[in-house]
């Protein structure tokens, strides 16, 4: 495969069950194939997506000491900023050349998962960072259960299956800043190989060459999106809840040419994570005699403490 599938949640939404089971078998399977598709019909408006690189390259573009009041210590850069350089990729020593913000989960006072939490992160200089923020996150974590109600059919589940386990669930919205590169990055790229650790991720932003991904071969394919489309893959916490049947990916964000340096990258990804108690023992149907059982078990938020432990955005 040399390009990433593109499919048009608009055929699940339909009605019409032909268009719906269209769907369900092409997301289904690209994510056995490649981990990876681009989204047509997700719940984002034009204007939403417009406000909101407005406002993120407004805070990146602030004083570096302004941002610097934004990273709250202790919380492993769950929310508000983490600096230039400060998150490294699993198996790497270098630090990505990215700066970035996280949004949480917005949760009721009186919600289970209050105290579990932090609160995000409210920035003074900018009065519709966080309004814009929040109405993306909430539109992208509609569009990801839609996703993830899909793939459940696709797995022979209950259409519903996670939806009680993504409600409330540890999302984050990452919107990042790839500087300009001033010098000879000695090995660092803007984003080292990697998988993610969540269940679905949705990215914003890919319309660029800078995303690839390794398909089976091994070989890199670029994974450009049309300005309409969003760029759906595969995490880590999915493919081990399916035995591997669906592929967690490995990609990367590599540097541009030399003459595209002095540019900046945006790019926005939702990591859209189930609550911490979800567990990620493999499904019973994908384990069988020529699929043996592949993972320790283990619950989502285990998981996720051990893998930002191996990125450095925890200390032991």
């Amino acid at each position: 495969m040399d390009k990433i599938p593109s499919v048009d949640l608009r055929d699940f939404l339909s009605g019409n069950p032909e268009r719906k089971q269209k769907f369900v078998n092409e997301i289904g399977k690209a994510y056995e194939e490649i981990g990876f598709v681009a989204l047509k019909g997700h719940f984002l408006n034009d204007q939403l997506v417009e406000d909101l690189y407005g406002e993120v390259k407004n805070f990146f573009e602030l004083p570096t000491e302004t941002k610097q009041k934004y990273e709250i210590p202790g919380i492993g850069g769950q929310r508000g900023y983490v600096g230039f350089g400060k998150e490294t990729a699993k198996g790497f020593k270098k630090g990505d050349l990215k700066e970035f913000w996280h949004f949480g989960q917005y949760v009721s006072d009186d919600s289970k998962y209050k105290k579990e939490y932090p609160d995000n992160v409210i920035v003074d200089e900018l009065p519709k960072f966080n309004e814009v923020g929040k109405e993306t996150y909430q539109m992208l974590e509609k569009t990801g259960k839609s996703v993830l109600q899909a793939l459940a059919l696709y797995l022979d589940l209950d259409e519903f299956y996670f939806d009680d386990k993504i409600a409330e669930g540890n999302s984050i919205l990452r919107p990042i800043h790839y500087p300009p590169i001033t010098q000879e990055p000695d090995d660092a790229v803007r984003a080292a190989a990697h998988g993610d650790i969540n269940l679905i991720t949705l990215l914003m932003g890919s319309q660029g060459k800078g995303l690839q991904v390794q398909n089976h071969n091994g070989d890199w394919i670029d994974a450009i999106a049309e300005p309409d489309e969003l760029v759906i893959n595969v995490g880590d916490m999915l493919s081990r809840h399916t035995n591997n049947k669906l592929k967690s990916t490995i990609h990367r964000v590599v540097n541009p040419p030399r003459e595209l340096w002095g540019t900046s990258r945006y790019s926005i990804p939702f990591f859209m994570h189930p609550v911490s108690g979800m567990s990620l023992n493999a499904l019973e149907n994908c384990v069988d005699e020529n699929h043996p059982k592949l993972y320790e078990d283990t619950t989502a938020g285990e998981f996720l403490h051990e893998r930002l432990i191996e990125l450095g955005l925890i200390k032991k």
